[in-house]
């Protein structure tokens, strides 16, 4: 059970490789095996970061959704992947009918 993030990022982008170690210590502190994450640089996946609605880097989507559009704040960042953890285990607890 997992939730998954992608950094958008470009070369030579200094707030990108920030966003990177923030994620990287966050999901450690969350639970390693909670949270798979990747980076994506926007100029081999053009097509993909425009359909998500990527303008800027570093830009981050969880779980195929843009949520934020510049590099958040350690809090802001934290207080979102705890959110959607909390949501990822409600649907999967509902959907083996163990729900407490």
């Amino acid at each position: 059970m997992s939730i998954k993030v992608e950094i958008f990022s470009s070369s030579g982008c200094n707030k990108c490789q920030h966003a990177k170690n923030l994620l990287r210590k966050l999901a450690i502190e969350l639970g390693g095996d909670t949270i798979e994450w990747c980076e994506i640089n926007v100029l081999d996946a053009i097509d993909y970061a425009v359909e998500l609605g990527v303008l800027s880097t570093p830009s981050i989507a969880i779980n195929g959704k843009l949520v934020f559009t510049q590099l958040p704040s350690s809090k802001k960042l934290h207080q979102e992947l705890l959110s959607q953890l909390n949501k990822h285990k409600a649907k999967s607890a509902t959907t083996s009918g163990t729900k407490k």
